[in-house]
């Protein structure tokens, strides 16, 4: 009954609740080694991004080092998206949410990350980023019915954030409490992280490979920030 239960819901996909209970599934299976590859290469490309936000921005501004760095990616995307034989969409719709995923998930928070890196040390600034589970936790629980906060997942989190940490070294702690507006901008940009990870949930609703997302948010990112390289910055 289980099995046939839940091929009727997996082929009613109009019912919101067969279409929870087979995400649920899904998210339940165990990670490949692939997976747990591409993570662990994710976290090193993603960690490293704040040593070099350090060093870029002792000579560039703020929005020019931002802009590059969203740009750039969307010509590799772009690139990889054409030799895999995908095409954007151009649904307007589509386009409306890939401009609010690029602002919450790149203009916003790579800026005042950016910004706050100016004064404060970059490990200091990936700790504070560190915090970005702990806000998905709390949003998630108040903005969806399906990812409910659990001590486990809330002890995990904790675990994980303890973890950043200690690999990072006690000593970039020594910093908190000085520049502490920019400590505060650095935590809202976490801030806009964890909204942009509950935002871009609609995009497997709208049948948007995640390839197709990630392109079409860096491309909307770069052109909101353009006219304030050009305005600000003035290169």
């Amino acid at each position: 009954m289980a099995a046939k239960r839940h091929h009727e819901l997996e082929i009613l996909p109009g019912r919101v609740i067969g279409r929870e209970t087979m995400e649920l599934l899904r998210a339940k299976r165990s990670m490949t080694p692939l997976e747990w590859g591409l993570l662990l290469a994710l976290a090193v490309v993603w960690g490293g991004s704040f040593f070099f936000n350090a060093v870029a921005v002792r000579e560039l501004p703020v929005f020019t080092v931002v802009v590059s760095r969203v740009a750039l990616a969307a010509l590799i995307l772009l690139t990889i998206l054409r030799l895999r034989g995908e095409r954007m969409p151009r649904d307007r719709a589509v386009w409306l949410a890939f401009f609010g995923m690029g602002l919450l998930n790149n203009a916003i928070p790579f800026s005042l990350i950016v910004w706050g890196q100016q004064q404060i040390a970059s490990g200091l600034a990936a700790i504070l980023n560190a915090s970005t589970p702990l806000f998905t936790v709390v949003f998630a629980h108040v903005l969806t019915s399906d990812e409910r906060m659990t001590r486990g997942k809330f002890a995990g989190v904790l675990i994980g954030f303890a973890g950043v940490v200690v690999m990072i070294g006690s000593d970039a702690l020594r910093d908190l409490g000085v520049h502490v507006a920019a400590q505060f901008v650095c935590l809202a940009g976490a801030v806009s992280y964890a909204t942009a990870g509950i935002y871009g949930r609609r995009f497997r609703t709208m049948g948007i490979t995640p390839l197709g997302t990630a392109t079409g948010q860096v491309i909307a990112s770069s052109l909101i920030l353009l006219p304030l390289v050009m305005v600000l910055d003035q290169p």
